[in-house]
């Protein structure tokens, strides 16, 4: 398998070679390290890594992945670590426009044209900078004679990688795990990863988000060694009897097992420890639990985040322990009844949401657990009950922080389109992807089952987003048909369907409008509505905002058909830099670093500062939201 740069182009190349999307369970050889969080299974390569910058892909070193490579001329960069933070190229935010608008004329492939296939639109680009990075590595002793994975958790946009330089894939969708085989091309003593980023691909097209535009690898990368035998893949399934009072549990795991004889402890345990489930099994193609019974259990809700155990142990023959996996699960029921209400374990459910982007103002998109731990004592300091994962998956930590304090999570895929089919405030979907292009369906299916295969465990998370502001079309209802297929349990949200009411009958379980006025929702709910409305997005916190917050909480109990909202926004998208005239920290915004074109400061609409400081209007919503706690 040779890479080959035109990949760049093609929307129907968006993976290769990597291994398939997965739960994400972690894995470990003792209960010291499960008490401690640090699996022998795991090595770290965060830190300073080799790196050369190209302007663009025609600039970029030839063969730098060679085993032979001589790197001495080669910078340092951190890793992770946005490539703009470590100033080799330019900050630049911009809300609905692509970057490139006002520069470089773009139209995504195949979208007006069926014949074009957009060759050389970004491959031979002079606005794509490249980011280049060598990471050279000893295999942590216990890891010889395993398999060996690396795992990316975040790269933008589009990344190659090399080992010992051999091709090992490609892959886009900058917000999830990208994870490669190592084990055919690892050598004894050291060994030369090298990677390849590139700031825009076809996901460009996918990435428009309202936020400051950044590349390079800005989540963890990890080295992963596998057992003998091995859980590729975990699935729970708890669910309520119709009266709530009881449990039922099913487990399936898809295994790699290169032991025979290996046995299986499973057991489950109740918070305080009581084992109210134990099974052994020998180790085949799967590990199983089939629709076990549990009597009286413990719901698990915002106010009482109750988290049952699920432990599977894999011992060799001579019980000798090749791993241990654990993973919290609660029982719980999100739907919407007969009379178009949501209800969570059959009380109505009233979101007191925000929209949450990851952001450190010191950091960008990289963010810290202090900054996750923070902001769950932000939420839970002011009634906000659940989070808007706007508009991709998120750090993977963030996920299990909602599971242990009972936030509800929308968790959204990494697809926004804006551009492509708003212009200037109008609709005007002429060249729309993903839409109905065929082209372009596979890319953001694939983003779906990321998000959810990854992701699929957690209590917190109720409902699936298909994405932000992306029109609608045959693509996006392939989607939602995706996750009705494999997950039945939770509700679909997607506001976007509101702009091509074709599609209203076949995508999203909820009317879902973005800034929507209170006259607007009585509206729909006076007239016979189809589905309950929810506000995806409102009230948005920009300069003196939320000062009529009141008016959307009277809806509440006036329509019970009325499910609440995420506010726009969380925390301010600033940068924190040394101001050149007073030497003093200041927090600058879009528009601050020459960037154009930008919406300046439309990037601060948050309930806080970048700093973390919190506005004024962060009382409003105290206020409010406890009304409905």
């Amino acid at each position: 398998m040779e890479p080959d740069i035109k990949w760049l182009d093609d929307p129907e190349t968006f993976r290769v070679g990597m291994l398939p999307a997965h739960s994400d369970h972690r894995f470990y050889r003792s209960p010291d390290e499960i008490r401690n969080d640090d699996s022998s299974f795991v090595q770290s390569l965060n830190g300073q890594w080799q790196f050369a910058f190209a302007k663009d892909p025609m600039h970029r070193i030839q063969h730098f992945y060679d085993a032979d490579f001589d790197a001495s001329s080669f910078d340092e960069i951190k890793v992770p670590e946005h490539i703009e933070f470590a100033g080799y190229d330019k900050f630049h935010y911009i809300n609905t426009m692509y970057p490139w608008e006002g520069k470089i004329y773009r139209r995504p492939a195949y979208a007006l044209d069926q014949n074009d296939k957009g060759e050389g639109m970004f491959s031979e680009a002079p606005d794509n900078p490249v980011g280049q990075y060598i990471k050279k590595f000893e295999l942590n002793p216990a890891f010889k004679d395993k398999k060996v994975r690396v795992c990316f958790d975040g790269v933008e946009k589009a990344m190659y990688v090399w080992l010992n330089g051999h091709f090992l894939g490609y892959a886009e969708d900058s917000f999830t795990p990208s994870e490669f085989d190592l084990t055919p091309y690892l050598q004894e003593g050291e060994n030369t990863l090298a990677v390849e980023v590139f700031k825009l691909s076809t996901a460009a097209f996918l990435e428009d988000q309202d936020m400051f535009r950044f590349f390079g690898i800005f989540r963890d990368v990890s080295l992963i060694a596998q057992p003998e035998a091995h859980i590729e893949d975990l699935s729970i399934k708890p669910t309520l009897s119709d009266d709530l009072k009881d449990g039922t549990l099913n487990v399936e795991t898809k295994m790699t097992v290169n032991k025979s004889g290996a046995v299986a402890k499973v057991t489950v345990s109740d918070a305080d420890g009581n084992q109210l489930y134990n099974d052994t099994q020998p180790v085949t193609d799967s590990i199983t639990v089939k629709d076990a019974p549990f009597k009286g259990v413990h719901l698990y809700s915002n106010h009482d985040p109750y988290l049952y155990q699920l432990t599977i142990e894999i011992d060799d023959k001579d019980g000798n322990v090749l791993e241990i996996v654990p993973y919290k699960f609660g029982f719980r029921k999100i739907e919407i009844n007969q009379d178009k209400v949501l209800t969570y374990n059959g009380k109505r459910l009233v979101i007191n949401g925000v929209n949450r982007h990851e952001w450190d103002c010191d950091s960008g998109r990289v963010v810290s657990v202090d900054d996750m731990e923070a902001d769950i004592r932000t939420f839970k300091a002011n009634n906000i009950n659940a989070v808007r994962t706007c508009h991709y998956p998120d750090h993977k930590l963030w996920y299990h922080l909602c599971d242990i304090n009972g936030i509800y999570v929308m968790a959204e895929n990494n697809l926004e389109s804006h551009g492509t089919w708003q212009k200037l405030g109008a609709v005007e979907p002429s060249y729309n992807v993903p839409g109905s292009v065929p082209q372009w369906k596979a890319a953001v299916v694939d983003r779906a089952r990321n998000n959810y295969e990854m992701l699929k465990n957690h209590a917190s998370i109720i409902f699936w987003s298909l994405g932000n502001e992306s029109y609608a079309g045959d693509d996006i209802q392939a989607m939602q048909e995706f996750y009705k297929r494999v997950d039945p349990t939770r509700l679909v949200h997607y506001e976007g369907v509101v702009q091509n009411r074709k599609y209203e009958d076949v995508i999203s379980d909820f009317e879902s409008r973005m800034y929507a006025s209170p006259d607007e929702i009585k509206d729909y709910l006076d007239n016979h509505p189809k589905k309950p409305f929810i506000l995806c997005e409102y009230m948005h916190d920009m300069g003196n905002s939320l000062g009529g917050m009141k008016s959307y909480i009277d809806l509440i109990d006036k329509y019970p058909m009325y499910s609440g909202g995420f506010i726009w926004d969380f925390i301010d998208q600033a940068i924190r830099v040394n101001d050149e005239v007073t030497g003093q920290k200041v927090l600058r915004y879009g528009g601050d670093f020459d960037d154009r074109m930008s919406d300046y400061e439309f990037s601060g609409d948050g309930l806080m500062f970048a700093d973390r400081t919190e506005k004024p209007a962060m009382q409003e919503v105290k206020y409010y939201y406890g009304q409905h706690k």
